[in-house]
């Protein structure tokens, strides 16, 4: 008997620890205890409000997507069986069940902390808006691992078409093996390390244009040594941008020091980080050409450390003019791209392709960079259009 006793006895012991507890029924020696369930709620289906409302599946469905054949008081009735269920209308699924395409388009990009994707994210999902499809959004933080993980996980929900800012060192052939061979992709701004743009549409800034406009100003400024700071050189738009710096300086029969070239991940904080290396030499450069607004911006706060500042004894300038540039201390000069309006654009080139409206073949488009000087540029110290400025006083 003793046995059979225990599980009373542990209900007792139950029931005095957890005092709120009831139990629903009276428990007899022999039955086991039992605990309330803790698994989810099922979910509502259609079946589940066509009932409630003696209306077929068909009829609920049809309310669902807004068909103007239902009469007024049964879309009504049903609309508030709905409410009532709290019934969750997946759309995509519905779509597919219906024989047509996924209304979603993924886009996934290389660092989503970076203030320049958050503003092309928002032209992206504005112009997708504008459309009638939803976004679906990853980052990959830079790690191609993590790149085919957010990948392979966003396929899974079927997107229409992928917008797509690699990460380093991203293959071509690890792209396909996981896009698969339908998917519509837009490269954004940077091409593959084994294949280019991989055979797809590829939306670019002009990047050597844009660096050499930056570094041609500070020439302008009386500046001769001059950095090239940030970035990873294996990055397809890092080399880019490199190569524009290098044609201003070549124009100006300057050979850059190696010593100038700096890298550092595209981040502030690494770019506070690395500034110190911008001095480990003399002669010290006097201005540098930053890799985007986030390095530039990191630079400024790392000059502190080493004795000078932006815009007084060292020109800066960045890439990307993200909104924050115009509001620093000092504003930022930087090469205008619009981030939000090349996210717009980039929506707007795969819904075309979506629409049969793009060119058979992959396209390539290129949009064009801007110059926008503001206080972070100072004239190079000693130099005439220094000496010029000291001459006519401070502007009223």
């Amino acid at each position: 008997m003793a046995a059979n006793l225990a599980p009373a006895r542990d209900a007792r012991m139950l029931r005095r620890r957890m005092p709120s507890t009831r139990l629903p029924v009276t428990m007899r020696a022999s039955e086991p205890v039992q605990f309330p369930s803790m698994t989810p709620q099922r979910r509502v289906t259609l079946a589940d409000v066509a009932a409630a409302c003696g209306l077929s599946k068909a009829t609920v469905s049809m309310v669902l997507r807004d068909n103007p054949q239902v009469h007024p008081d049964t879309r009504a009735r049903v609309r508030a069986e709905l409410d009532r269920q709290g019934y969750v209308y997946h759309r995509g699924a519905a779509s597919l069940r219906h024989g047509g395409a996924s209304n979603a388009v993924a886009l996934v990009v290389n660092d989503l902390a970076n203030p320049f994707f958050a503003e092309f994210a928002a032209g992206v999902d504005a112009a997708l808006a504008e459309a009638g499809h939803v976004l679906l959004l990853g980052s990959t933080g830079e790690s191609v691992e993590r790149q085919q993980a957010v990948l392979a996980s966003l396929v899974e929900h079927d997107p229409a078409a992928l917008i797509l800012s690699p990460a380093e060192h991203s293959s071509a052939m690890r792209l396909r093996k996981v896009c698969g061979p339908r998917l519509p992709v837009l490269l954004f701004n940077r091409t593959l390390d084994d294949g280019g743009t991989g055979d797809w549409d590829y939306l670019a800034l002009d990047n050597r244009a844009g660096a050499r406009l930056a570094t041609e100003h500070l020439l302008e400024q009386g500046h001769r040594a001059i950095a090239f700071f940030g970035g990873h050189r294996d990055s397809s738009s890092c080399g880019e941008r490199r190569a524009g710096y290098r044609e201003a300086l070549a124009a100006a029969g300057i050979a850059p020091d190696p010593a100038w070239l700096i890298e550092c991940a595209p981040t502030r904080l690494e770019a506070a980080r690395q500034t110190p290396a911008l001095f480990a030499r003399d002669p010290a450069p006097t201005a540098a050409v930053c890799y985007n607004d986030a390095v530039a911006l990191g630079l400024i706060a790392g000059l502190a450390s080493c004795g000078r500042r932006a815009g007084h004894d060292f020109a800066v300038t960045g890439f990307d003019d993200i909104a924050e540039a115009a509001f620093a201390t000092p504003a930022l000069t930087t090469i205008a791209t619009e981030p939000r309006s090349r996210g717009l654009q980039a929506a707007r080139l795969v819904l075309a392709r979506l629409r049969g409206e793009s060119p058979a073949s992959p396209h390539t488009t290129i949009a064009p960079v801007a110059l926008q000087v503001r206080a972070s540029t100072a004239a190079a110290p000693d130099s005439p259009v220094q000496s010029s400025v000291q001459a006519r006083g401070p502007a009223a």
